[in-house]
């Protein structure tokens, strides 16, 4: 469903490092497994500040696992000092690139370094020190802002691509705006008393999607003995089951296509894509 390099592909299906490294010299820990996404990232520090060893355990979607895959390859022999200057970026440039609704997953792996190196120094991290702008994934104002900074990010849905803040309830778009705004020189500040077209949320999507698979796309199919289960909401990608007399059938291509994935895009979002799962 998504474009996936050769390289995030090569380290999802045989993601290096995976597993805890017992006594670790720091221990980084980041996201939930509620909000979707979460990382434990295990390093060992030689008498040299040399990182020696790095491993991982994560929580999350194909690009979360190699995108933690990479970064401990990456830090495996690298002094403490430049693995300090590594950026998000760095990560997603060496898979070769992340899909631009991927990219939270790089800024994961970069805090999880963060985190792990702090453990190891006993530093404070200035980033958890901000206030919490969504309460959905936790994100802060600061990382908000260093997100728009290091990424050169322009608008509220970027920001949700990098961070995840605005991906959940939705409540804090305001304060992105403004944040944002705030954060990129020569940006209009956001307009008041302007009516702005809303934009839909990811629980909102998920959720307008299972309303209309319950309530039109079920009982049309229970006609005919077939039946259709959600399996998952990737970004625009619909991901489901057929079952029943559906499954199997010759003409189960042409359900899915010109009447599921026809009545989602007509009812939820023009853009959704709809695939069988295998």
């Amino acid at each position: 469903m998504w474009e996936y390099t050769d390289k995030v592909q090569e380290h999802f299906i045989n993601p290096k490092n995976v597993g805890e490294i017992e006594n670790a010299d720091g221990v980084g820990n980041v996201g939930s497994i509620a909000c979707g996404d979460a990382l434990r990232l295990t390093i060992k520090v030689d008498e040299n500040q040399i990182i020696t060893d790095a491993k991982f355990k994560t929580f999350g979607c194909a690009s979360a696992i190699a995108s933690s895959s990479m970064l401990t390859e990456m830090l495996k022999g690298m002094k403490l000092e430049d693995a300090k200057r590594l950026t998000n970026d760095d990560i997603a440039k060496a898979l070769g690139g992340l899909p631009k609704e991927k990219m939270h997953c790089s800024v994961m792996g970069r805090e999880a370094l963060e985190a792990a190196i702090a453990d190891y120094t006993g530093a404070i991290l200035p980033m958890a020190q901000g206030e919490v702008i969504c309460e959905c994934f936790g994100v802060t104002d600061l990382e908000i802002i260093r997100a728009v900074k290091e990424n050169t990010l322009k608008s509220v849905e970027e920001i949700t691509n990098f961070t995840k803040a605005g991906g959940g309830c939705g409540k804090c778009e305001g304060r992105l705006r403004e944040l944002l705004a705030e954060t990129v020189e020569g940006l209009a500040p956001p307009l008041i008393g302007i009516k702005r077209e809303k934009r839909m949320t990811s629980l909102e999507k998920i959720k307008k999607i299972e309303e209309v698979i319950e309530r039109e796309i079920k009982p049309t199919l229970k006609k005919d003995g077939g039946d259709i289960q959600l399996i998952d909401v990737d970004g625009d990608f619909v991901t489901v089951s057929l079952r029943g007399s559906c499954a199997g059938c010759h003409s189960s291509r042409t359900t899915l296509k010109e009447y599921v994935e026809k009545k989602l895009r007509e009812q939820v979002l023009e853009s959704l894509v709809v695939e069988e799962d295998r």
